[in-house]
C-alpha cells in the first residue's frame, strides 16, 4: 500500500480533534509540539502515525466520529477547552458524552458575548469555517451605551486600523424606530473572525458595546435553542453554514 502524502503538522493535530488548525499553528510557534523527537517548526510535515507530542502528551491516534453542533452561548462562559483560573467554559455546558469528544470552537465569542457558536471535532471543517478566504457572513445584534449617530455608519463600513489589524463592518442596520432605546440597537454583518472585532470597531468610533449577540452564521440562524442549549448538525445543516447570508 503506497504511503500517504505528508501533511502539515497543524493539519494532523487538528484532524486528531485536539484543537483547531489555527490553534495548532500557535502551539507549533510556541515550541509546544515535538515531532519524531525534535521541536517542530511551522511548515514541518509528517504522517498521522508519526511520534507527535503536544504539550508533552502524545497526539491521540484514534479517529473520532466527526461531530459538529451549534450552541446558544450564554454570557459569562469562555470559549476555551480549559481555564487556568477555574472559570466556566462552553464545554461545561455539553453532555458528558460530547465532552469526551475533544471538541473545540470554530470561531469564538468573548466571555461577555452571547449567541451562535459552532463546536466541532472536525479540524478540516473548523479550518474552512474560520479561514478568511471563505468570507462567511456573521450577523450580530448590538446594544450600545448611548444613541447611535447614523452619520457614523460610513466610518464602520470604511473600517479602521486597530492594533495592527484592519477592522471593518460589511453592513450596519439601525433598529426600527420603535420602542424605548431603539436608537442604541443595531444589526452588524461581518465576514471576518478577528478577536473582539465588533467591540473594537465600535470602541474605535467612541461607542461601548453593552450587549452583543451573534444570531446567524451563513444561513444557519440561532432559533429555537435556549441559552446553554445545543443542536447537533446534520450534513445539510453544515452546508448552510457556507451559504452566503448577505
Amino acid at each position: 500500500m503506497p504511503e500517504q502524502e505528508p501533511q502539515r503538522l497543524q493539519k494532523i493535530i487538528a484532524n486528531a480533534g485536539l484543537c483547531s488548525r489555527r490553534e495548532a499553528e500557535a502551539l507549533i510557534r510556541d515550541g509546544k509540539v515535538r515531532h519524531n523527537g525534535k521541536i517542530a517548526e511551522l511548515g514541518d510535515k509528517g504522517q498521522p502515525d508519526d511520534a507527535i507530542f503536544v504539550n508533552k502528551k502524545p497526539l491521540p491516534t484514534e479517529t473520532a466520529r466527526p461531530v459538529t453542533l451549534i450552541l446558544n452561548k450564554p454570557k459569562g462562559f469562555l470559549c476555551t477547552n480549559s481555564d487556568p483560573h477555574g472559570g466556566q467554559t462552553v464545554f461545561d455546558l455539553l453532555p458528558a458524552d460530547l465532552q469526551r469528544q475533544r471538541m473545540f470552537c470554530a470561531g469564538r465569542l468573548d466571555k461577555d458575548s452571547e449567541g451562535l457558536l459552532i463546536l466541532t471535532n472536525d479540524g478540516d471543517l473548523a479550518h474552512r469555517l474560520t479561514h478568511p478566504s471563505n468570507q462567511i457572513v456573521k450577523r450580530y445584534r448590538v446594544v450600545l451605551h448611548r444613541d447611535f449617530n447614523k452619520a457614523d455608519i460610513p466610518k464602520l463600513l470604511n473600517g479602521v486600523e486597530d492594533e495592527g489589524e484592519f477592522l471593518q463592518a460589511e453592513k450596519v442596520i439601525p433598529a426600527p424606530e420603535v420602542g424605548e432605546g431603539h436608537a442604541r440597537r443595531l444589526e452588524v454583518h461581518l465576514h471576518h473572525g478577528k478577536k473582539r472585532e465588533v467591540r473594537r470597531l465600535f470602541e474605535a468610533n467612541r461607542y461601548f458595546v453593552k450587549k452583543l449577540v451573534r444570531v446567524q452564521i451563513g444561513q444557519m440562524v440561532l432559533k429555537g435553542i435556549p441559552k446553554g442549549g445545543i443542536k447537533i448538525l446534520a450534513r445539510k445543516d453544515i452546508e448552510r453554514l457556507f451559504l452566503n447570508s448577505r
